[in-house]
């Protein structure tokens, strides 16, 4: 099985590309700047290198990458600075993963191709009925015109839920949402929920960033984990000891 991966050099998409090939899966990574992975990954035989940026990439470029992947996943988000954060592309994330759907529905794979998106516990599962408070909707609202980064996690998840869908003969989608991301060393256990059981505002919890790397090569590779979250946006949290 082929993976390709966005935002494969940030601190969680190194992770999942490592993930993924600690479990035989070939993986193709699209990197603005090369030689940015450790040795175990430039060294497998099973990992190629894409020097581009992403945005960047013409339509016919975008065709010729997913090409032949089983899945695609996305780690891609928006630097932390200020030109990350409210300089362009403003949809950033948004604008590749309508792209990349387009791209494999030229593709005309001969089973559905698998779309892991990386999400926010934030961003609200419109599909289901998730209730938050009226101080965590005023907060939200004000944070998506403030911070342009998480009206484009919302919009990139709503693309797969509306435009793509239960029941897309090409693309088959899960969106991942962590909580409070944390950087730790090991995979630990996590626990998986429909919807929040907390406040991502007023009450976070917390997710390692490997423990997110972890669930996304399940998806991509545990047929009965695919098909107990395709089409959703599970929450994931550390679990607490």
């Amino acid at each position: 099985m082929t993976t390709l991966v966005v935002g494969a050099t940030g601190a969680t998409g190194r992770l999942l590309v490592e993930q993924l090939l600690q479990r035989g899966e070939q993986v193709k990574a699209i990197v603005r700047t090369p030689g940015t992975f450790n040795e175990f990954i430039t060294g497998h035989e099973g990992f190629s290198e894409i020097q581009a940026g992403v945005y960047d990439l013409t339509d016919e470029e975008m065709q010729q990458h997913v090409t032949g992947c089983d899945a695609v996943a996305s780690c891609l988000g928006h630097q932390m600075s200020f030109k990350g954060v409210f300089g362009k592309p403003r949809l950033l994330v948004t604008d590749t993963v309508r792209r990349l759907c387009e791209a494999i529905q030229t593709t005309h794979a001969e089973n559905p191709v698998k779309f892991v998106l990386m999400n926010t516990a934030g961003n609200s599962n419109h599909d289901l009925n998730e209730p938050i408070s009226f101080a965590q909707q005023c907060v939200i609202g004000l944070l998506r015109l403030l911070v342009p980064p998480l009206s484009d996690n919302e919009k990139a998840a709503d693309y797969l839920r509306t435009q793509i869908g239960q029941n897309h003969q090409a693309i088959e989608w899960a969106a991942l949402r962590p909580d409070s991301l944390q950087n730790e060393n090991e995979v630990t256990e996590y626990t998986l929920h429909s919807s929040p059981t907390r406040s991502a505002i007023f009450n976070p919890g917390q997710t390692s960033r490997i423990n997110v790397a972890h669930f996304m090569a399940e998806l991509v590779t545990n047929e009965k984990t695919w098909n107990q979250w395709k089409g959703q946006m599970p929450v994931i949290y550390n679990k607490e000891k």
